[in-house]
């Protein structure tokens, strides 16, 4: 790759909203859908781009992961068996992703937003505090089964997967958004690099823009971890519904972050 002006710029463009990519995944998740479109909009093919951005997702969880440990937000004990199926899922989500078009992104993103928005609304009050009996009560088969299908779709796109790791962690686990989030990343941290080896292998990721955009959502994670912290399950949730919104729309071609990139 020839070093030029326009690269820079586009380097420095994909750091800079790296950012809000990692603070938007740390806190909620769907800010995927910021660094793909900008991926896409600087000339990535879909499925390059989709590589692309798990060098960003792996970055952001290594800085977000080390505030939520240090504050003892982590269930490892519990946690870890949600860990394997998710990373089995990954890897073959990621093979089937390796020739994946920009118009398959978009409807997977939809359906996403539409169950979390379900999600939500059926419960309110259960994002907001600990239930520890749900995680006695759960048979553990069925939560392996379904953190199976969600690394299934995390490896596949990545774009979302934050929101149905919560709605798994929440509704199905008992934990509240912030020991939720910390969960969330650390599953995602896991399965990434084995769906990362496999658009690696198939020479689909781009190392310059990835970098770019690592250096920032590492640290956007850190950021939006230490505000998860400190704020509290009832500040992380309007986050989430507000982040949940814009992405639905954006999805449904109601706004357009390449237009409005565009505008910059």
């Amino acid at each position: 790759m020839v070093w030029t002006s326009e690269l820079i710029s586009n380097l420095s463009i994909m750091a800079i909203a790296g950012v809000l990519v990692g603070f938007i995944n740390t806190m909620a998740g769907g800010g995927s859908i910021i660094s793909l479109s900008l991926l896409m909009f600087f000339g990535l093919e879909a499925n390059i781009a989709n590589g692309t951005n798990r060098v960003a997702i792996i970055f952001q969880g290594l800085s977000s992961l080390s505030v939520f440990r240090k504050n003892k937000m982590l269930d490892l004990q519990k946690g870890g068996w949600y860990f394997l199926p998710a990373i089995i899922g990954a890897i073959i989500g990621a093979f089937v992703a390796t020739d994946l078009d920009k118009e398959v992104i978009r409807k997977a993103i939809g359906i996403v937003m539409l169950l979390m928005v379900i999600f939500i609304v059926k419960e309110p009050g259960s994002w907001l505090k600990d239930r520890p009996e749900l995680r006695q009560k759960r048979s553990p088969w069925l939560m392996g089964f379904v953190f199976f299908m969600i690394g299934l779709y995390g490896g596949f796109v990545q774009v979302g997967v934050g929101y149905l790791l919560l709605a798994a962690l929440v509704l199905g686990a008992g934990y509240d958004l912030v020991k939720a989030n910390a969960i969330k990343i650390l599953i995602t941290f896991v399965y990434t690099p084995f769906a990362f080896a496999i658009f690696i292998w198939n020479h689909q990721v781009d190392w310059y823009y990835g970098l770019a955009l690592a250096l920032g959502t590492f640290a956007g994670g850190w950021i939006a971890a230490h505000m998860a912290v400190k704020k509290g399950a009832g500040f992380v949730r309007w986050v989430l519904i507000i982040i949940i919104v814009i992405t639905f729309l954006e999805s449904f071609d109601l706004i357009d972050f390449k237009n409005i990139i565009e505008l910059f």
